[in-house]
């Protein structure tokens, strides 16, 4: 774990704008029409209509996005009863990790009131402001109380955290964990050490799974607690042991099954876990410091499962892996409240899909490759993107199914791509990407099959079915880096191109290429030895027919590959230049930049030929392109040879095709601020016109906007490069693409590929 200092902690919630959270508009304002759209007048007409029917307050305000994180300060983290304003910085913390697990607006609010009945008039009276309450840090049995009440007399989710975020994760683990080990959770023998508000919700969820209650001993900190004693609450008595034999921890373990630690650091020692029964679950959950530490449990029992609250260990129980979905799913169906239903749904949700295939994110943030369900991966990783759309999924159905519900979801699988778009794993473009490609699968060849990432993503896009790989390189290395990577190729061809069996073949593609380029020089000699080099051959099964697209350059120079690609297939007809295109995903919309990869500095012959091929590429995408002409000089300004061949460019463009929505040369600024620009230049082309294609005068400011918006905004999907203007599907990845960026041009790629057979078929019948 990375030691944190305290200068380094309060420099971070110091530096700059004070806190973790902001308000940010989610309308226009900048116009006064805005302002009364906002505000005085416009803002009455949906109060009149709220007042009509109350449920409108989600449809026209921010209510069933909008949870209150609220304490009073009696339980803060391990720091105990600090007060209502120092536990503030913890309330930001958790509306942080609820905007970006959960993608949930959250005003916290800290209640400067211990009475239990005055602090739950207080939640009352601002109740109806919410979606939905996390009650936080607020200490046993009041937190109980509070609870209860608020459940009773509020009709929004009520849930406290501290208790039932816990209890979800853990009894996930637990299930899991026995799982692993073969034992029947009815049976087993389970210790709680700790007997608060979070030991009580879980050992009652644990019951709700299948734990029998005869078979669990709850520790407090006088003891084990038993029908003798007679300083119980209700809460503790609902667990009392009537056995007379134990009285202390040593006691309580010895042929436990399960131990679960909810209390303070270093009380769990090395002889009292050897005491324990075979294959032993020990959840030591105490922060910062376990009940005992991973190294000592391990080492006295090494058949140990374990899970530990920190996550420098396996099986971290992390309730941001559990609260921000659950309100999520409760949240989208405007639910009254979370009830048990919802809270097992999440139990067995997230129990599940720790069973699944790991994500390559997940494996590369933990640095590793073979997260697989068994001792040392029995709970999902905190940064699983899967858990917004399983477990969110999950708590809604379960609140439509158990009445608490009043908004019905009708399409489950629209719904969970909602929730991958809400926090940019996906947008609605690479989600139909997705979808086209999946209808349609195409055979494409992975030039670069011997580095991970290709590989990687040569298998998820075969597991998407969105194509049909074909691997090119030495079959035993591949098979090795698979094995290594835990990676299932069996089904997926693989071409050794320099093997002797493929002799044949070679000969073939060098007398075809030979052929082709004989006026340039080329022998058949010459033709046969570039069969060796992966671009050379892969790029001639394409051409061939033998399949049906290609991918390269993730460490192949692009100078090097666009020789070969002029080469072997060569530009389309109508066209003298080939370019490529990024498309940029941002919260503003769409945006395609060209030309990002080709020309370095394109005339105002190739700037025709980039602009011609961007709005043929925009339309690819179903959509209607608006191009901006980019320059440093705004209609004129400018009379550098630059500016000039931007503007020629824009000139040719409008003459020759009147009805596409396009003018230059003008700055960057202007093309994207349609107010601005209309109001400065309403002659345009573009008045009234939201500008989504960018074509750039040269390589440089191309490829520098895109990357920088790239690491600007951590929230910019950016896909590309796309080729525009080949003869036939061949495709690139950038320098250090991710596995994501390589399937989502694997996406692109499978529908140029289909879309060009349809084209040529069509052709053919005419």
């Amino acid at each position: 774990m990375v030691k944190i200092s305290k200068e380094a902690a309060l420099e971070y919630h110091e530096a700059g704008r004070p806190g973790k959270i902001e308000v940010k508009p989610t309308k226009a304002y900048r116009t006064q029409t805005d302002l009364s759209l906002a505000y005085s007048p416009g803002v009455a007409y949906p109060c009149l209509e709220i007042q009509q029917n109350p449920d409108d307050a989600y449809k026209y305000t921010d209510k069933g996005n909008l949870v209150a994180v609220i304490s009073n300060g009696t339980a803060v983290l391990g720091l105990g009863d600090i007060g209502a304003m120092s536990g503030k910085p913890v309330m930001e913390g958790k509306g942080l990790l609820f905007k970006i697990y959960g993608g949930i607006d959250v005003f916290d609010i800290e209640v400067a009131e211990k009475d239990p009945e005055k602090f739950c008039e207080a939640v009352e009276k601002i109740a109806p402001t919410f979606g939905g309450i996390n009650l936080e840090d607020i200490k046993a049995p009041e937190c109980f109380y509070i609870e209860e009440r608020l459940k009773r007399t509020l009709d929004i989710p009520v849930m406290h955290d501290d208790q039932h975020g816990t209890a979800i994760i853990s009894a996930a683990g637990l299930k899991n964990a026995l799982e692993v080990n073969g034992k029947d959770i009815s049976k087993v023998k389970i210790v709680v050490n700790g007997a608060g508000a979070a030991a009580i919700s879980c050992t009652k969820l644990y019951m709700a799974i299948g734990a029998s209650k005869e078979n669990i001993v709850m520790l407090d900190s006088k003891g084990v607690i038993s029908t003798s004693r007679t300083d119980l609450n209700e809460q503790k008595k609902f667990f009392a042991t009537s056995r007379t034999d134990i009285h202390t921890l040593e006691e309580a373990v010895k042929g436990a099954d399960v131990f679960v630690g909810l209390s303070k650091g270093n009380v769990l020692t090395k002889d009292m876990v050897r005491s324990m029964a075979n294959d032993p679950v020990i959840f030591a959950l105490a922060n910062p410091v376990p009940e005992i530490s991973y190294e000592d449990a391990m080492e006295a029992r090494p058949d140990t499962l374990m899970s530990t609250g920190r996550t420098d260990y396996p099986n971290q129980i992390n309730n941001v892996i559990g609260f921000p979905y659950i309100f999520r799913g409760a949240l989208d169906v405007h639910a009254t409240a979370i009830n048990e239903e919802m809270k097992l749904a999440a139990v067995y949700a997230i129990a599940d899909l720790a069973k699944q295939p790991v994500p390559d994110v997940v494996n590369d943030v933990y640095k590793v490759n073979n997260l697989t369900f068994g001792r040392d991966y029995f709970i999902p990783k905190p940064v699983d993107p899967r858990l917004i759309t399983e477990v969110s999924a999950a708590v809604a159905k379960a609140a439509i199914e158990s009445g608490v519900a009043r908004r019905q979801i009708e399409d489950w699988d629209e719904y969970k791509r909602s929730l991958s778009v809400l926090l940019g794993q996906e947008t609605k473009l690479t989600q139909k990407l997705y979808a086209t490609a999946a209808s349609h699968p195409q055979r494409i060849v992975f030039a670069e099959a011997v580095h991970p990432t290709m590989l990687k993503a040569a298998v998820q896009a075969k597991a998407e079915g969105i194509c049909i790989p074909i691997l090119l390189g030495n079959d035993e290395v591949i098979q090795k880096m698979a094995n290594k990577l835990d990676l299932n190729i069996e089904g997926i061809e693989i071409v050794n191109l320099r093997h002797p069996n493929e002799m044949e073949r070679r000969e073939r593609y060098a007398h075809i290429l030979a052929e082709k380029r004989q006026r340039e020089g080329y022998t058949f000699q010459e033709a046969n030895d570039k069969m060796f080099e992966r671009n050379y051959f892969g790029m001639m099964m394409v051409e061939t027919g033998e399949a049906d697209a290609f991918l390269t350059g993730l460490y192949t120079k692009y100078s090097n590959t666009i020789k070969v690609v002029n080469e072997v297939i060569g530009i389309r007809p109508q066209y003298k230049h080939f370019g490529a295109m990024h498309i940029i995903n941002s919260a503003r919309g769409t945006l395609y930049i060209a030309d990002t990869l080709v020309n370095e500095n394109p005339d105002t012959e190739t700037l025709i030929d980039i602009a011609k091929l961007a709005s043929k590429s925009v339309k690819f995408f179903n959509e209607k392109p608006v191009i901006g002409m980019i320059s440093h000089s705004n209609f004129g300004s400018s009379q550098s040879d630059g500016a000039l061949k931007v503007k020629h460019a824009a000139e040719y463009m409008q003459e020759n095709y009147p009805d596409l929505p396009i003018d230059g040369e003008m700055q960057l600024g202007f093309a994207l601020d349609r107010e601005l620009r209309d109001e400065q230049y309403p002659f345009t082309r573009l008045f009234g016109k939201d500008v989504n294609t960018l074509v750039f005068p040269n390589l440089t400011s191309a490829r520098s906007s895109y990357k920088m918006l790239q690491m600007l905004d951590a929230d910019v999907e950016i896909i590309g490069p796309i080729q525009m203007g080949l003869n036939k599907p061949i495709h690139f990845v950038d320098f250090g693409a991710s596995v994501r960026d390589v399937v989502n041009i694997v996406a692109v790629a499978a529908i140029d590929a289909y879309v060009d057979k349809v084209k040529k078929s069509i052709s053919f019948a005419e």
